[in-house]
């Protein structure tokens, strides 16, 4: 079945998120990379 495992793009971002909100850094960036990987995983997962 597809969609149950996270995309390598929803991966990255989930890292970057997660080291944005520890560190405070980055946070642009990673909320741009969470954009990104949501808007691949619309044609590939039919969201």
């Amino acid at each position: 079945m597809s969609g149950e495992w996270p995309s390598h793009k929803q991966v990255e971002a989930s890292k970057a998120q997660s080291l944005a909100d520890r560190t405070g850094k980055g946070k642009e960036q990673a909320s741009r990379k969470q954009s990104e990987a949501d808007a691949a995983a619309v044609p590939k997962h039919g969201l």
